[in-house]
């Protein structure tokens, strides 16, 4: 059931606008005890759900029992983050998700359906996991708040994976993960349908049909004056929410090319990206749009490790961003990657394969670090002179010099292709 949704390409959804959707939506599903609110973290904090979780809040009071942040393999989120993003939403109130030892199986797909889902490409069963709050917390109403939005591994972000991902286990993450790298990132990003979202799909339908979750999607995007604003907000239990709003995100977030790009800028928030784990958002997002023999040059001036995870971290120093055949071969005869599936996966994703150069700027990395996992380095000072965020726009620039640059201030929130690549 939808219990509210509003939005368009042209919608600019105020503060209050928001609050009230929050709350007639809240109204229709009558009066709960005991609520629990799964947010995305720090690293979707243009996403809008810190706002909504305080409406919710301001809603509930003393019901709201429960708020874990959809964490995934992210590291936990600080105060003074929880303070950034929430407000004023009490402190107490807040959980960590640890995704290597507090979840539980729900349900596994056997791997003969995992086959036919997965069109062959997997036979290994994967085990749907929650957070064991998420499943046995008792909650009258759990509450997961995201953006939709095109995303790396599993096409459109958001819905139920903020649930088997966000406050998923080792297990269905690494799975998972790996399942998209080997799909193939230019075939899933910006498609809601494809074979990870069918298993979550799958898993939603068989193995937690009782959960009472409902879904709070927004869709943000930039303005015409290059601001983000919330094009929509769609709230209920059902697909449907995750389908409106996917729709939407495609024509908002998406920037169709007619030409590949030779030279592109991506900044990135330090306030969001400390690794390249998320920083290689500006892989992910861009490649489809990158020319042969381009260059993409990553500033960076929050980036202070790889991963987000210390294994995952040790593991991309020891492996790299080598490209798909050498992680492939490190895979086969290494049992330290085999079991962690996401970072394989990862390894892949974040690599060119060669076709265009990649350049780390870094705030806190030196440059053997960067050179050590098959990146170029330049010094972020020299570069942030040379392309000062505060003087680019978005989109295409022409410098000074004459130079034609690309300026992307966030990668996490579109998706670039060049219209040879993309088949819409």
């Amino acid at each position: 059931m939808i219990y509210y949704q509003v939005g368009s390409e042209t919608t600019e959804l105020s503060a209050e606008d928001i609050k009230n959707a929050v709350f007639t939506a809240m109204d229709k599903l009558g009066e709960r005890k005991k609520v629990l609110a799964i947010p995305p973290d720090i690293t979707r904090l243009h996403s809008g759900a810190g706002t909504i979780t305080q409406y919710l809040y301001e809603y509930f009071q003393s019901n709201l029992t429960d708020i874990m942040p959809a964490l995934g393999t992210h590291v936990a989120m600080s105060a003074e983050e929880i303070e950034k993003m929430f407000g004023a939403v009490p402190q107490r109130l807040f959980r960590v998700h640890d995704w290597r030892n507090d979840v539980v199986t729900v349900g596994t797909i056997s791997g003969e359906l995992v086959s036919e889902i997965t069109q062959g490409l997997s036979e290994t069963p994967w085990p749907a996991q929650l957070n064991k709050l998420v499943y046995h917390g008792g909650h009258d109403l759990i509450l997961s708040i995201g953006q939709v939005v095109p995303h790396e591994v599993i096409g459109m972000a958001n819905y139920n994976k903020n649930l088997f991902v966000g406050t998923g286990g080792t297990e269905g993450i690494n799975q998972s993960h790996f399942l998209g790298a080997a799909y193939g990132i230019e075939n899933i990003l910006g498609r809601a349908e494809n074979p990870v979202r069918d298993l979550l799909n799958y898993a939603s339908d068989h193995f937690i049909p009782n959960l009472p979750v409902v879904y709070i999607q927004t869709v943000v995007a930039r303005n015409n004056q290059g601001k983000l604003v919330t094009r929509g907000i769609f709230i209920g239990d059902s697909v449907d929410v995750f389908t409106l709003a996917a729709d939407l995100s495609l024509k908002v977030n998406f920037i169709l090319l007619d030409k590949p790009l030779k030279k592109v800028i991506v900044y990135l928030d330090p306030s969001e990206f400390r690794t390249t784990w998320l920083g290689n958002k500006s892989v992910y997002r861009t490649r489809m749009a990158m020319a042969d023999s381009g260059h993409l040059i990553v500033l960076a001036p929050g980036l202070k490790e790889f991963g987000e995870d210390p294994e995952i971290d040790r593991l991309i120093r020891k492996y790299g961003y080598r490209g798909t055949a050498k992680t492939l071969e490190a895979l086969k005869n290494n049992q330290d990657l085999k079991d962690n599936l996401s970072a394989a996966a990862h390894l892949i994703q974040a690599s060119s394969e060669g076709r265009f150069s990649i350049t780390y700027c870094p705030g806190h990395v030196t440059r053997a670090e960067i050179e050590s996992v098959n990146y170029q380095y330049a010094d972020l000072r020299e570069m942030l002179q040379k392309y000062d965020p505060a003087n680019l726009k978005e989109g295409l620039n022409i410098m000074p010099d004459g130079e034609e640059i690309y300026f992307i201030s966030n990668p996490a929130t579109g998706l670039w292709a060049f219209k040879g690549r993309f088949d819409t």
